[in-house]
C-alpha cells in the first residue's frame, strides 16, 4: 500500500460508521459497476417472489413486534453457542 493510500485509509477509519460503511459500498461499486445491478435484479426478484408466496397463501405475515422478538431472540441465543 502507498503512504497516499495509507493516508486516505487512515483519515477513512476515522470517519463516523454510517459514512464508512457508504465509502465501502462506493469502492466497492467502482470496482464492479455492473454487481450493483445484478443485486438490484436480485432483490427484486426475491421481492415478488415473496409476495407471490403472501397472496398464495403460503406464508403468513408476522407483526414487527413479533419479529423483533423473534430476531432478538435468535441473536441472543447465537453469544452462547
Amino acid at each position: 500500500m502507498t503512504h497516499q493510500t495509507q493516508q486516505v485509509l487512515a483519515e477513512a477509519l476515522r470517519l463516523p460508521e454510517t459514512e464508512r460503511g457508504d465509502l465501502a459500498a462506493k469502492l466497492i461499486e467502482s470496482l464492479d459497476p455492473a454487481a450493483e445491478l445484478d443485486v438490484d435484479v436480485s432483490w427484486s426478484a426475491e421481492i415478488q417472489q415473496r409476495l407471490a408466496e403472501l397472496e398464495a397463501g403460503k406464508v403468513q405475515p408476522i407483526a414487527w413486534p413479533e419479529a423483533r422478538r423473534r430476531i432478538m431472540d435468535d441473536t441472543d441465543d447465537a453469544g452462547t453457542a
